[in-house]
């Protein structure tokens, strides 16, 4: 009895393999694709597809871009999908039926209009017969087909047409997935009017082809904009001219009393000559301060290995009503409402008021009627819109290469940007008035360093010697007018100070040129170690 129920249940196993084995079978086998397209006289291909025995979700992958030529790809756009959706490439399959058209499939080639697409392709699961109709607006002239790899050159199964040759049929069997069954079918010239959709492949290469239309738009634009920046500079940059060239010798000393030319404060001399506030122009206005009776520099005793420091004492009796705005702004910076300060405390202390200083400095030389309009300002406009022409210039490039072959034109913005930003430095304009005052500047410099300065009266020459110094300042001659200094004599004999500097004890003026040196350097150094005053 026991052996007869282990026969039927074995019989029973069979028959449920056996019945199993086709559905596996076919789960195996993959799917049947059929296939019916329709080319309108639009050039619009309108595709229906019959899908059936797909196991599980059913996607495919369409070929939407291939190579045309060197330079150019080939576009297919597929719209209005119905039985699916598409995501970029990817139709996801929600039904046994999907309906989709397809622009850019027919191309022109001699005098047959040719119809190409990947009928199947790019499905998940295999497909094991595909079968497709082509239906147009004409005759078939010729066709073919290709199965397997895109790039494969073997025919599929089968290509025929019917008698009349107005439909072309075609049979593949057994493709695996993201394999491809293109079909080629032939109409005469001007059936359906369809067209290929082209777009330039990017390349560097090509983006910025140097060809004779380029290289000659190029040039160009060159001469254009450089012109342009260069006729901006001569009608804007430059200075005015002065009559006569009114340099002549320039001697600043009359009855033994020191008179700048044309009344310029040292300062004013840098603001002047190279149309920037910077940090000489305020240690030499700092020592002209000095020397002019409104502090006092005590140079503070050290050891071998301590770092020199110097005391500003501010002199009570001063008339700083008397200073103009920067030398005023100047002063208060210094001081603070307090009577003295080492120079070292002033090293990070700066930065709240050396604006003002800088702001009074560049008003000043406009009030003078040196400049028309503020240098810093005129700086800051030329470079930025030069800054914005090199952004505009980027854009230009890059919108160019991307979306044709004339890159390089957009550089030609880029150069000039980039000319007009440097450009800008140039800018300020001396008025004929400033540059009257900069040809006196230059020949009280020359005057300066000649070393004819005549007969001075001894009772004069420790003051006009150091009204000399803050100038030699801006001119860059400290150690020359430093020793001149320390040569003066007093009744025959060397003195120990000067009225507006003071040494520590066993100090005497021939240690005056090493200390002015070192006090110069100092002091800018302490200025520029401000964030705010490295911009001046």
């Amino acid at each position: 009895m026991t052996g007869i129920r282990l026969t039927m249940a074995a019989l029973a196993a069979t028959a449920l393999t056996l019945t199993a084995a086709p559905a596996a079978l076919a789960a195996q086998a993959g799917i049947t694709d059929e296939v019916t397209m329709t080319l309108g006289k639009d050039g619009t291909l309108h595709v229906v597809e019959k899908i059936s025995g797909a196991s599980g979700p059913l996607k495919r992958t369409f070929i939407t871009r291939t190579r045309y030529d060197d330079t150019t790809d080939r576009v297919y756009r597929i719209t209005n999908v119905k039985g699916g959706t598409l995501a970029g490439d990817v139709l996801t399959v929600t039904g046994q039926t999907v309906e989709y058209d397809v622009m850019g499939a027919v191309t022109t080639s001699g005098g047959v209009e040719e119809l190409r697409w990947f009928a199947v392709n790019g499905w998940n699961q295999p497909v094991a017969k595909a079968t497709v109709q082509v239906s147009g607006p004409g005759q078939v002239q010729n066709l073919s087909c290709f199965a397997g790899e895109l790039t494969s050159a073997i025919g599929c199964t089968s290509a025929s047409m019917d008698h009349v040759a107005t439909r072309a049929d075609f049979e593949q069997a057994n493709l695996s997935p993201g394999q491809a069954l293109t079909v080629v079918v032939g109409y005469p010239k001007g059936s359906s009017g369809g067209r290929p959709i082209l777009e330039r492949r990017f390349s560097l290469a090509a983006a910025f082809t140097l060809d004779t239309v380029t290289g000659g738009a190029l040039a160009g634009l060159l001469v254009l904009l450089l012109g342009g920046v260069a006729l901006l500079y001569w009608t804007r940059g430059r200075d005015a001219r002065i009559v006569g060239h009114e340099s002549g010798a320039v001697v600043p000393v009359h009855n033994g009393h020191f008179t700048p030319p044309d009344g310029v404060r040292p300062g004013q001399i840098g603001t002047l000559v190279d149309e920037q506030a910077d940090v000489v122009d305020v240690t030499a206005t700092i020592v002209d301060l000095a020397v002019r009776g409104y502090l006092r520099i005590d140079e503070q005793p050290r050891q071998t290995y301590d770092a020199p420091d110097w005391l500003l004492v501010r002199l009570r009796n001063a008339p700083v009503d008397a200073l103009l705005p920067y030398e005023r702004a100047l002063h208060d910076a210094i001081f603070e409402g307090r009577d003295a300060v080492l120079l070292s405390q002033l090293t990070g202390s700066f930065a709240a008021h050396l604006g003002e200083v800088r702001d009074a400095l560049y008003a000043d030389v406009v009030k003078q009627g040196w400049f028309a309009r503020r240098p810093d300002t005129e700086r800051t406009r030329w470079t930025t819109i030069g800054v914005v022409l090199i952004g505009a210039g980027l854009l230009a490039t890059v919108g160019l290469a991307w979306f044709t072959t004339y890159g390089l034109l957009g550089l030609a913005l880029v150069i000039a940007g980039g000319a007009l930003a440097v450009g800008g430095q140039y800018m300020p304009a001396k008025t004929a008035k400033g540059s009257a005052a900069l040809a006196h500047t230059m020949g009280f410099r020359q005057y300066l360093f000649s070393g004819e300065l005549g007969e001075v009266p001894e009772q004069h020459r420790v003051e006009l010697f150091s009204r000399y110094l803050p100038y030699a300042v801006i001119f860059d001659g400290v150690e020359h007018w430093s020793r001149v200094v320390a040569s003066v004599t007093g009744n025959g004999h060397r003195a120990d100070n000067l009225y507006w500097y003071h040494g520590p004890a066993e100090w005497d003026l021939s240690k005056f040129a090493g200390s002015m040196r070192t006090f110069t350097t100092t002091t800018s150094g302490a200025i520029s170690a401000t964030r705010q005053f490295r911009s001046l």
